[in-house]
């Protein structure tokens, strides 16, 4: 037998045939995979969007038919045919990693529901949702990643947490935050042996994104420091609203996504699609009062607040409003851009009241605030917000803002809303199931 001249470990790296070989490759093509997936969303997203706004620009009451009537459709299919499809997508993937058995891991992340994801919210985002694609992407790079792990089926856990991380990386063509959210939202740890794959998976998205779109921020490139004195009274004031009023919104979306108590909730449960459609009406009659501003993602009004430029003071409090009944309605779709339109809407109104800080420092500190104060995660909150914008030397104040609004939220609502619904995914699993078939997995591999 020929000896190899190769050391072990370079000989394992160049062995095309072996397991740590395949296991990278998969991890890699997984990748690129999720990269394309997340621009083909961000495209469908953006022409949804301008389908709706022309219908609503040429008929100003539109919106009050279509969009209930896209409400109760999208609800319809969703519970008919795509059930584990609601909602953003997130809690599904963070109760999938916790079971063991395959066919009711595959109830929550599958290629099919990945598909219908994508179908279904580009449905809501035509007929007017205030939803965001970031949180869906999560569910369709895991998706995608579980698709690609029947090759190796022990490492399903450990591919859902890389496909998440990349559909973050993807979306807001933001890698570190990509990697951030994978270590403290979806695993809330992070095990060495993951930590390699899970770059790789995130590095690869990025790249195809960055290939394909160029070198952009999310919402361009902002700039300046907040020197220490009076100025940090806005970090101050950042965090405890957008603290109080994320956790006020997670606590909305838990209360309905858990089970509403009374009659109230006996109705939602029995009439489902006519709540959605309810839903619709109330989010229409919402843009309807802030101008046509609060529908959609909120991409383009974020990115004009951070510009200075105007905005109908109702944008911030209807863009909550209209986000919390898109996400109770029961239909497909995400709160990540939403949430940061929120926070930039808060900033524009707060504004007056610390005219001394310039409006886009203001609303930088506003997002993140508001997102960690509705997902309890403040690093992944202020690294997506500091990368989105590209202002480094804002970081320190960031943090300390979503910090301070992530404490503020678990005084209103106890837990993070992705982990709070995820729980009640593997509480309602676990009455449908015997209790082995969904019990967590002890030791997730990589």
């Amino acid at each position: 037998m020929a000896k190899s001249f190769l050391p072990r470990r370079l000989s394992g790296l160049v062995d095309l045939h072996g397991p740590t070989f395949r296991r990278r490759a998969l991890f890699l093509v997984g990748g690129l995979v999720v990269g394309l997936l997340a621009i083909a969303m961000a495209f469908l997203a953006d022409q949804a969007q301008a389908l709706f706004g022309g219908i609503a620009g040429r008929w100003w009451f539109a919106p009050l038919l279509l969009t209930p009537a896209g409400f109760a459709a999208s609800a319809w299919l969703t519970r008919r045919f795509f059930d584990g499809a609601q909602g953003s997508g997130i809690p599904q993937v963070i109760a999938a990693r916790q079971i063991e058995n395959p066919a009711v891991r595959e109830r929550l992340v599958s290629p099919r529901l990945g598909l219908a994801k994508i179908g279904l919210l580009i449905l809501g985002l035509a007929t007017g949702a205030s939803s965001g694609r970031e949180g869906p992407t999560v569910q369709v790079g895991a998706a995608t990643m579980a698709l690609l792990g029947r090759i190796e089926p022990h490492r399903q856990p450990g591919l859902l947490l890389a496909g998440s991380a990349a559909g973050i990386a993807a979306a807001f063509n933001a890698p570190l935050a990509g990697i951030i959210f994978g270590i403290e939202e979806m695993s809330r740890s992070f095990e060495q042996r993951s930590s390699v794959l899970v770059l790789v998976t995130v590095i690869a998205a990025g790249l195809t994104s960055q290939a394909v779109l160029g070198d952009y921020t999310y919402f361009g490139t902002a700039s300046g420091s907040l020197p220490l004195g009076w100025q940090w009274l806005a970090v101050l004031v950042a965090g405890v609203v957008g603290g109080l009023l994320g956790g006020l919104f997670s606590r909305f979306l838990v209360l309905f996504g858990t089970g509403l108590p009374g009659r109230l909730g006996a109705v939602v449960k029995r009439r489902p699609v006519i709540f959605a459609a309810a839903c619709g009406l109330l989010v229409a009659l919402s843009g309807l009062v802030a101008g046509g501003t609060i529908f959609g993602t909120g991409y383009a009004q974020t990115r004009a607040i951070l510009a200075g430029g105007l905005m109908p003071w109702a944008f911030g409090p209807l863009k909550l409003v209209a986000t919390a009944l898109s996400s109770v309605s029961g239909i497909p779709g995400g709160i990540f851009s939403p949430s940061l339109a929120v926070g930039a809407g808060l900033a524009y109104d707060l504004h007056p009241l610390l005219q001394g800080v310039p409006i886009a420092m203001l609303a930088i500190l506003c997002m993140a605030a508001y997102l960690a104060g509705v997902v309890q995660a403040p690093l992944t909150s202020a690294v997506i917000v500091s990368e989105m914008t590209a202002d480094h030397a804002l970081i320190f104040p960031i943090m300390v803002a979503a910090l301070l609004a992530s404490a503020v939220s678990r005084l209103v609502c106890e837990e993070g809303v992705y982990h709070a619904l995820a729980k009640g995914l593997l509480r309602r699993l676990a009455a449908e199931h015997t209790p082995a078939s969904v019990q967590p997995a002890a030791h997730p591999h990589p």
